[in-house]
């Protein structure tokens, strides 16, 4: 392991992509503590002081996540790239209903490939615009932080220097991470998600510390046996991600033998890849949008009400809330895996180049036994992705262990299903440079050495 990293910085490009990256980073870090202008930052970060260790409950707390807490601190880098997110899913949605951009994405190649990323930005600074103006309203009202009033001298100059900065910020964070898929190693997006993500663990890493008081015994707030099972959760939890994250089904494939001439093609047997993780962590960005929206648009409103009352029924750790983001999680699993895999397409991109499956006649019957055997392995990852998403609350539930919510999301959810999958595949990226150079990967195999040139 340590003898591969020393390598990664003995290829001069292999360094200079990582250089790179961790430049990228460490500029993008730096522009979530930069203020948005207009904004008494004392007094937010005392609310966000008091209401530490909760869950949040607005449409915002999923958005923080995304931006590594600039949302809570109201930088200039406040959206992070959740409108990027949005707009991303939404072209994947508009290339299935919408002929032109089907078009573009199967038939456009490299070209087709740049106009959807074109349209993809048009879209970011839309859906920015958009969210920036709402979240002005949102630091307007004193209603929002239990009566703490974060902007001084609210009104329409407020507003669109707001909209302004956080639409600027976020279209900086998005050229960011096209910087990195350009020059750096790994996916931009991910990677600034995750360093966002990463820089949290050192605070909840304190809270930890803090609750076990270990030279304050009578103020102990966690029990030592409680920091156990913690810890033993914690790498179950990380196995199990990583097991889901890798977990695939391989459906045989058989290509028939054609000859052309003198010249023999096909006659190979090879597999179909249908990953257990089909939808990635889109599922729970969704379902935890839907179902936070009534709490964000409550706050709007005055205390009494039939949008509070839902708001109160439908808050973060109740059972209502829980039931309801666990279904919403299995229905876009199915929804999402349903928009990226086209068994039909398959089906005839593999009668087109003479494949099949065996025991399975081409066209029809094997577009339904791909639908079925995806629908069965999407049903495995739902359940996991539903279980990972509510196990933070379940945790941080004062019946069950009673531990902040910030320290019990590093157990499981959004936030660690993001680190280790970029993790994951960010080691793939590195390993296959070092492979392709005649150097030792992170996984050794057998008795290989590496070779340096």
């Amino acid at each position: 392991m340590w003898r591969s990293l020393g390598n990664i910085f003995k290829i001069p490009d292999l360094r200079k992509k990582v250089l790179f990256t961790l430049f990228i980073i460490a500029i993008y870090r730096v522009g979530a503590h930069i203020p948005t202008p207009g904004i008494d930052g004392n007094a937010l970060n005392q609310f966000f002081q008091r209401i530490s260790g909760t869950t949040g409950g607005n449409l915002f707390g999923i958005m923080g996540l995304f931006s590594g807490g600039a949302l809570q601190r109201a930088t200039i880098f406040a959206l992070g790239i959740m409108p990027y997110i949005s707009s991303s899913i939404i072209m994947q949605l508009l290339t299935v209903v919408i002929p032109h951009f089907e078009k573009l994405a199967k038939d456009g190649g490299e070209e087709g490939r740049k106009e959807l990323i074109q349209y993809t930005r048009y879209g970011t600074i839309i859906l920015a615009l958009i969210q920036t103006f709402f979240i002005s309203l949102w630091l307007e009202n004193p209603n929002a932080f239990q009566g703490t009033v974060i902007v001084p001298n609210p009104g329409w100059s407020f507003r669109l220097m707001t909209i302004l900065t956080l639409t600027t910020g976020t279209a900086f964070i998005m050229w960011l991470a096209e910087q990195i898929d350009e020059a750096g190693i790994g996916n931009g997006m991910s990677i600034l998600i995750t360093a966002g993500i990463i820089e949290a663990i050192p605070t909840a890493l304190f809270q930890t510390y803090i609750l076990v008081s270990p030279f304050d015994p009578s103020h102990q707030q966690l029990a030592y046996w409680k920091l156990g099972l913690m810890a033993i959760l914690f790498v179950v939890t990380v196995v199990g991600v990583i097991l889901v994250i890798q977990g695939q089904r391989k459906i045989p494939v058989q290509y028939a033998k054609q000859i052309r001439g003198h010249r023999v093609y096909g006659g190979q047997s090879t597999y179909l890849p249908l990953k257990v993780n089909q939808a990635g962590v889109i599922p729970i960005i969704f379902a935890q949008s839907i179902i936070l929206f009534p709490a964000t648009i409550a706050g709007f409103f005055p205390k009494q009400g039939a949008m509070r009352s839902m708001a109160t029924w439908l808050s973060p750790g109740s059972v209502p809330y829980e039931s309801i983001y666990f279904l919403l999680i299995i229905f876009f699993t199915f929804f999402y895996t349903a928009i990226t895999f086209n068994p039909i397409e398959v089906s005839k991109n593999l009668q087109k180049y003479g494949g099949f499956i065996p025991g399975v006649r081409p066209g029809k019957n094997t577009a339904e036994h791909l639908d079925y055997m995806m629908t069965r392995i999407a049903f495995s990852g739902a359940i996991f992705l539903g279980l990972l998403a509510i196990f933070p609350s379940i945790v941080s539930s004062p019946k069950i262990l009673n531990i902040p919510f910030l320290v019990a999301s590093f157990m499981g959810g959004t936030g660690l299903l993001i680190i280790v999958g970029v993790v994951l595949d960010t080691m793939k990226t590195i390993e296959s440079q070092l492979l392709m150079r005649h150097y030792e990967g992170f996984v050794r195999k057998g008795k290989l050495r590496a070779r340096v040139r």
